[in-house]
Order: structure tokens, then sequence, then C-alpha cells
């Protein structure tokens, strides 16, 4: 349930059983556990969420295989785990949540599954050792902020699915220099969320494309017509 280990700072490892009937973890569970470093799920698990908050600045916390039961993880579910190195997300998880990877410090490469169609706002922001990211073509929208200041991230492929990019998706990720548009024809940006109209852009060039997304437009929602 909700706040069930809140800040049990020495708490080090949890494990849920083979075989665990347990099908959430509620909003802020182990929120503030800061020496937790372990967490392990057994064959069987019959997990489906990740509330919110539920490991929240569990900044130990090294790696975590989320079973593939799960289909959403909520927002905040793990910021400020900033010793988190690697994590797996099942082809089950439909929706990443608002912030749930933020000040992940350390976390350098993460595959989305092709079973997600929307990355939230801030996902993976302040992930600054971030150097390899995947998106599959099942993704039509990625959130505002959902990769400010991933300096480390060099290259990115936009799928040909993708029709709406938040403002400042991309903002401060001074490393970018490639952004490959697999479909860069239609695209256009706005100031004015919602808009039916704005300018239309030329996406033929990585590089430009890179300026485009970090500088040039940063602060226009992008939309695909």
């Amino acid at each position: 349930g909700r706040y069930a280990f809140y800040e049990c700072r020495n708490l080090t490892s949890v494990t849920f059983e083979e075989g665990s009937k347990l099908s959430s973890i509620g909003d802020f569970a182990f929120s503030d556990c800061t020496s937790l470093t372990s967490v392990t799920f057994e064959e069987g698990s019959k997990l489906s969420s990740i509330g919110e908050n539920a490991f929240y600045d569990c900044n130990k916390l090294t790696s975590i295989t989320i079973p593939s039961s799960v289909t959403s993880i909520g927002d905040y579910a793990f910021y400020s785990c900033d010793s988190l190195t690697n994590i797996t997300i099942p082809n089950s998880v439909t929706s990443i949540g608002y912030a749930a990877f933020m000040y992940c410090e350390s976390l350098t490469s993460i595959t989305i599954p092709s079973s997600v169609s929307s990355i939230g706002s801030a996902a993976f922001m302040y992930c600054y050792s971030l150097t390899s990211i995947t998106i599959p073509s099942s993704v039509t929208n990625i959130g505002e902020y959902a990769f400010y200041s991933c300096d480390s991230l060099t290259n990115i492929t936009i799928p040909s699915n993708v029709t709406s990019i938040g403002w400042n998706a991309f903002s401060s990720c001074g490393s970018l220099t490639s952004v490959t548009f697999e479909d860069p024809t239609g695209w256009y940006v706005t100031q004015t969320q919602g808009a039916s109209s704005g300018t239309s852009l030329t996406l033929t060039s990585a590089t430009q494309n890179a300026t485009y997304l970090r500088r040039t437009y940063e602060y226009y929602f992008w939309y695909k017509k």
C-alpha cells in the first residue's frame, strides 16, 4: 500500500518471492529508502503496476529488473535513483509516467519496448550519463522535457510513427549532434500547443535536425500533419 516502507532508511534489499500474488506497489511504498541497493522479483510475479514515487530517491539502488507482468510505471517512480546504471523495461509496459526516471544520473542506456506508445514528459530529464536510447516504432508521442539535459546523448532516431514532440524534449543535450527522422516530411513547429498552423520544417540533415531540436526550435511544440 501507499507509504508502506516510506523512509525505512536501513532497509537494504527487498525480494518478491516466486509466485507472489502482489498486483501493485503503492505510491511512495519504498520512497526515501536510501540504503536500498537490491530489488528482486522472482519468477511468476503478478505485479501489474508500480505506483507514483514508488522508489523515489532510492539513491543507492543500482539495478532492477521489472517483471514482465507490469503494464504501467507511475509518475516519479524512480526519480533521483542516481546510482541506477541499467534497467530492463519489459514488453508488457504500455506507459512510462511523468518524470519516471528523472535524475537517474548514472543510467547509461535504455531500450524502450515496442509496447510503449508514449514517452511521458520529463521521463528521462537530467539523465546525464545516458549515451544510448532506442525508441521503438510504436511510439507516437515524445513528451516535453523527455530527454532534457541528457548531456551524453550523441545521436537518436525518431521513428516514422511519432507525430508530436513536446517543447524542450531534447533541449540542453549538449553532445547531441545527429537526429535522424525516419519520415522527415510533414513536420511543423508552433509555440502554441494544439495550434493547427505553424512553421514547416525541412528535416533531411541529421546535423541540422539536432540543432533544431536542442536549440533553434527548443521552445516549440513539434507536430506532424
